[in-house]
């Protein structure tokens, strides 16, 4: 079959990559110039990439590494030390480690958690440690029912003390869904904490070794492209257009730079739209629908990915880290940690401000002086004195609505991929999978909606080959 994807980020090249090998026909539709959608990367006048996000890749994403095997750049992952950072606010410059040994699961987990005495006391991770046992006996039917709960009010719960959750788990709901623990659910943080105690490498990451344009998505175009499949940038969708039944009749793509709108026809039609525009552009009969209602339980959270090179070195780390700022939520030296960006002599901070809500209609400017300020914490060797480090240049980009915001009670407006539409289908992060708003999940939805249009097409192929026979039949009895 022919099937037009509205939507080049990882969700609709995952499903055009999958749909190729199930022998169909992709045309994916991009509206800007550029692919990867919440992992594009653009590059400045002088050569240098920036980013939409700060894109870590961990050993809990089975369907990313499934997919890096398969496109076989395998090696374009550079795997840091099983290790979690966090920086001490308390001792400017210095750092606290979660170092994981290499023993099984979940021996490994426990034993970075008591290794670690700088953030937290034995009486903290014994109470913290009974309070998971729930979710790591009960496992993810437990963890999918704390959905009702924030994490703050999860870990009341279980009587945690709250130390706990400013030491540790701040910075963590900030690097995975970019909001405080008073506002982001008990499920993410638990299918994360999941996956980490129960997988040997769950918690260890990767950087990738260029841009994400360049060095993952390319890959899954020209993987498309060579088994026949199309990929349009500059490509904007103007409309749904529907039959009688309201099925799609097609895409109506807008023509840029004085050319006429053009008609993309299909046999099945995909969404890898985020849910924000989705909502936009759904007819008005859809609208009507409970299924397609539900979406507006749904929204993009805002945030800010900060890039800025300074004139000398300001750490030799090679690793996430996380800041523990009540302004950032994770950085990390690129000059360190990915080989296209590497500098021996400077560095090249990615910074993610969160939560952005605040601050997503301030100026570059603003955002960069308070940045700025923050970075003087976390540098004071490098800021203040006569070393003080001066910044070259910045690029600073803004997503006003980026991943779903996973606040309590999210999980029951997520939709499925398969839709009431007979040939309309959706791919997302946003979409029912386990892995929530991530890159793992916008990968493995994007397999999910391939599986669910090979399947339809199974069906009306049986249904076919059971029909004309009767058909027959009856043609001939009419004879």
């Amino acid at each position: 079959m022919r099937v037009a994807i509205a939507g080049a980020g990882l969700a609709g090249l995952s499903c055009a990559k999958y749909l190729t090998d199930a022998g169909h026909t992709p045309i994916v539709l991009e509206r800007r110039d550029v692919l990867g959608g919440k992992v594009a990367a653009w590059k400045d006048a002088d050569g240098d990439w920036y980013e939409t996000g700060l894109h870590i890749f961990f050993g809990a994403y089975p369907n990313m590494l499934q997919l890096f095997k398969e496109l076989d750049i395998e090696d374009r992952l550079q795997w840091k030390e099983h290790s979690m950072i966090f920086n001490q606010p308390n001792v400017p410059g210095t750092y606290s480690r979660f170092d994981f040994p290499d023993l099984p699961a979940p021996v490994n987990g426990v034993a970075a958690i008591l290794g670690n005495n700088d953030m937290l006391t034995w009486a903290e991770k014994i109470r913290f440690g009974i309070g998971l046992i729930p979710a790591m006996v009960q496992g993810q039917k437990y963890v999918e029912a704390m959905d009702k709960y924030s994490w703050s009010e999860w870990m009341k719960k279980q009587n945690i003390p709250p130390r706990v959750e400013k030491e540790v788990f701040i910075a963590m709901s900030k690097a995975l869904n970019f909001i405080d623990p008073q506002e982001i659910s008990a499920t993410i943080l638990l299918t994360a904490l999941n996956r980490f105690l129960q997988e040997k490498n769950g918690s260890k990451m990767a950087f990738l070794d260029g841009a994400p344009t360049e060095r993952l998505c390319q890959p899954m175009v020209d993987y498309i492209t060579e088994r026949g499949g199309e990929v349009r940038l500059n490509a904007p969708l103007k409309e749904f257009l529907l039959n009688a039944d309201g099925s799609v009749k097609g895409f109506l793509q807008r023509g840029l730079d004085g050319l006429e709108d053009e008609i993309i026809a299909a046999d099945m039609y995909v969404s890898a739209m985020p849910v924000d525009p989705l909502k936009v552009m759904l007819p008005g009969e859809w609208k009507k629908l409970e299924f397609f209602q539900q979406l507006d339980g749904l929204e993009g959270v805002p945030v800010i990915n900060v890039h800025m090179w300074f004139d000398r070195k300001l750490t030799d780390i090679d690793h996430l880290l996380f800041s523990r700022s009540p302004l950032l939520s994770v950085y990390a030296d690129m000059s360190n940690t990915c080989r296209e960006y590497a500098n021996s002599d400077r560095s090249m901070l990615e910074l993610v401000l969160a939560p952005a809500k605040d601050w997503i209609n301030k100026s570059d400017e603003e955002i960069i002086a308070a940045t700025m300020g923050e970075l003087e914490k976390l540098f004071p060797d490098h800021f203040g004195g006569s070393e003080t480090a001066s910044l070259l240049k910045y690029h600073v980009v803004k997503t006003p609505r980026s991943v779903y915001k996973a606040t309590p009670g999210r999980q029951q407006y997520r939709p499925s991929q398969t839709t009431p539409i007979k040939n309309f289908f959706l791919t997302g992060d946003y979409t029912m999978q386990r892995y929530l708003a991530s890159m793992e999940g916008a990968v493995l939805s994007g397999k999910l909606t391939a599986q669910a249009i090979a399947s339809s097409a199974e069906k009306a192929n049986l249904t076919d080959r059971i029909q004309t026979p009767i058909q027959t039949a009856t043609n001939a009895a009419t004879a």
